[in-house]
């Protein structure tokens, strides 16, 4: 038989014999505790499908202790083996989300956990839980868990790899021991860190293990708790679950139950609606009846009971050829690891010797290599100090040569020296002797300049008593003209030269007398200025005398250290001249005084030649009179000023240099 048809018909029969041989499916998102998986179930998949699926992707053999968990409406809730996942009541949404965890609790972990895989699930469920503060843990006891922790994460604590700080992202002790005691990370890791030390050779597995050893003496490790009711008004008791059995706690404390019942002692459970009943294998013990909040935790409190209990049973029986073969081959792999571990240890300490050799002749050859680069440069420095010596041999040689011919010069330098000091002395005692020849001339001078100054102040004196009687003279002149000739008011161009020469007689005798005293009083100031000045000449010259030899002694024994005594002796001559005495003070400039001095006193012109009386004669009296008094005046106090002044120029620039 051919069958004829077209070639489009043939094509959607193959498309629909396809849609209708491929099942349907829905998408589940696995999480563990350490990972998350996603697989395509089939709408007829009952919960044991997707659960030994589960277990095969991560190749659990020990499926009795985990389940399936999933939330709704906020009660967390095991998946159903024997039913349908999509006939639960589980969440609407794509992917459906479920929880790969420990649904039930081993009693020893050292026996009863045999595959690796299974210890370390437990392990990272355990360690959650005692951080989430689900199980109550000790500070202290936390603590070393966390080192075990650790152990298993980063292998052998190695000081140099493990620095300060390296704990700092992970997550190892609970928030409430944080808080309950005020300690930095810092010193936290540090606790962590001296355990964690300790712990040096422990494999991964046998440091979980050591881990859940600890953890399964915890009081609430393992338990279920749910909150329960002996009456149906109100919660006040707590019902916990674990391998052992069941306990009743009261609503605050978790720690010790108030009444408990294992396992063995329970003859049976029952659960109807909301109420529980516990039944003792003792007939004549009291039925324990409780109350829970809904029927949904009735029936999860149900299986729990169920769950455990089965496992309880189980572990007192024979086991099974299943659990015998995975024990032969837990044991045979725990030798084999324990092998390899011994073997990865010998390796290891061979390999860290091998290290340390290594490092001891790197140590070694470094050491040498040190010695030789040091006795190179020793070789060197002595190569560059016989250079130097040579060198500091031969400059040696020549400064002995140059210290001998400077010491020769240092010799006849010594002798020059000793020749000038004894000149020295010498001019230095004629120096002194002159300069208290000096001090005795200039105290000489003194005393002379004083003895001057009197006499100027008495002639002063005296030549102030002459034109006084001078003026009184002219005075009593004129009032008798006036009395005698009053007509000359009149006449004024009437001059009796005769009548006045010879009524007048006595005046002109007593005027003439009078001029021939100050012509002699003057000429006496002239020849004892001109005395002073001669004196003073000479000691002008003296002084000049002592400048040149002094300025001369001061070159020669400049360095022979006498310039400060010469400066002494210069001083000593300058207090001893003193200041200026009184009369020198009157004058300033010497030109002025011999200008005045050398001049003779005017001549009055009253005298017997004259025309008298004379009105414009008279009108000219006072002036002359002013002019006369002035020149006596300046030629007395002026005696001598000049002289001094230069004297006492000559001493301040003797001194000064």
């Amino acid at each position: 038989m051919i069958w004829c048809g077209c070639p489009h018909q043939l094509k959607n029969m193959s498309i629909r014999g396809l849609k209708k041989k491929q099942p349907k499916t829905f998408k589940v998102r696995i999480i563990t505790v350490d990972a998350e998986m996603e697989f395509s179930c089939e709408m007829k998949w009952k919960g044991k499908d997707l659960f030994d699926l589960v277990c095969r992707a991560l190749g659990l053999r020990e499926t009795w202790f985990f389940g399936l968990q999933y939330t709704i409406k906020g009660m967390c809730t095991w998946l159903k083996m024997d039913k349908k996942v999509l006939d639960q009541e589980i969440p609407k949404e794509d992917p459906i989300s479920f929880h790969f965890l420990a649904k039930f609790y081993p009693e020893k972990v050292e026996e009863e956990l045999l595959q690796e895989i299974t210890q370390h699930l437990f392990f990272l469920q355990v360690k959650k839980q005692i951080l989430d503060e689900e199980i109550y843990c000790s500070p202290e006891a936390t603590v070393l868990l966390a080192s075990y922790a650790v152990q298993a994460k980063y292998g052998d604590y190695d000081p140099n790899f493990h620095e300060p700080g390296f704990l700092a992202h992970d997550e190892l002790l609970p928030k409430r021991v944080l808080r309950q005691y005020q300690l930095t990370a810092e010193m936290w890791e540090e606790k962590i860190t001296a355990w964690y030390a300790e712990h040096r050779g422990i494999a991964r597995d046998e440091a979980e293990m050591n881990y859940l050893k600890i953890a399964q003496d915890l009081e609430m490790y393992g338990v279920n708790y749910f909150p329960i009711a002996q009456n149906k008004n109100h919660t006040d008791l707590l019902l916990g679950v674990d391998a052992k059995g069941i306990h009743i706690y009261s609503i605050n404390n978790r720690f010790s139950p108030n009444k408990s019942f294992e396992w063995s002692s329970i003859r049976n459970i029952s659960c109807s609606e909301k109420e529980l009943t516990i039944k003792p294998l003792d007939k004549k013990a009291e039925v324990f009846k409780f109350f829970s909040s809904q029927l949904k935790v009735n029936k999860l409190i149900f299986q729990l009971c169920i769950g455990n209990h089965d496992l309880f049973m189980r572990r007192r029986k024979v086991d099974s050829i299943e659990i015998q073969q995975m024990k032969a081959q837990a044991r045979e792999e725990k030798a084999r690891k324990k092998m390899e571990n011994q073997r990865l240890a010998r390796e290891k300490q061979l390999r860290e010797e091998a290290e340390r050799a290594k490092e001891e002749l790197e140590r070694r050859l470094f050491q040498l290599e040190d010695e030789a680069r040091q006795a190179n440069e020793a070789l060197l420095r002595s190569q560059e100090a016989a250079e130097l010596l040579a060198e500091k041999a031969q400059i040696a040689e020549e400064e002995a040569k140059l210290l001998a011919q400077n010491a020769a010069e240092a010799e006849q330098e010594r002798q020059r020296l000793e020749i000038t000091a004894l000149k020295s002395k010498e001019e230095k005692r004629l120096m002194e002797q002159k300069m208290r020849e000096a001090e005795l001339i200039a105290v000489k001078l003194v005393k002379e300049s004083d003895r001057r100054a009197k006499e100027a102040e008495h002639l002063k004196q005296d030549l102030h008593e002459a034109r006084e009687a001078e003026r009184k003279a002219k005075q009593k002149l004129l009032d008798i003209t006036r009395l005698n000739y009053p007509h000359m008011a009149k006449y004024p161009q009437y001059s009796p030269g005769d009548s006045r020469d010879a009524n007048f007689d006595k005046g002109s005798i007593k005027l003439d007398l009078k001029d021939i005293d100050l012509k002699r009083l003057s000429f006496e100031i002239e020849r004892e200025r001109l005395d002073y000045l001669e004196n003073s000449r000479k000691f002008e010259d003296r002084l000049k005398e002592l400048k040149s030899e002094i300025h001369a002694l001061k070159l020669e024994e400049k360095q022979a250290g006498l310039y400060s005594h010469w400066n002494e002796v210069l001083g000593s001559l300058d207090r001893s001249l003193g200041s200026a005495p009184s009369w020198m003070k009157t004058f300033e400039t010497g030109d002025a005084v011999d200008v005045n001095l050398q001049r003779p006193f005017p001549a009055y012109l009253l005298n017997t030649a004259s025309s008298w009386p004379c009105t414009n004669k008279i009108q000219h009296m006072v002036p002359v009179e002013k002019s006369s008094s002035q020149a006596n005046s300046l030629a007395a106090n002026s005696v001598g000023t000049g002289t001094r002044k230069q004297i006492i120029k000559v001493i301040s620039s003797t001194t000064q240099m």
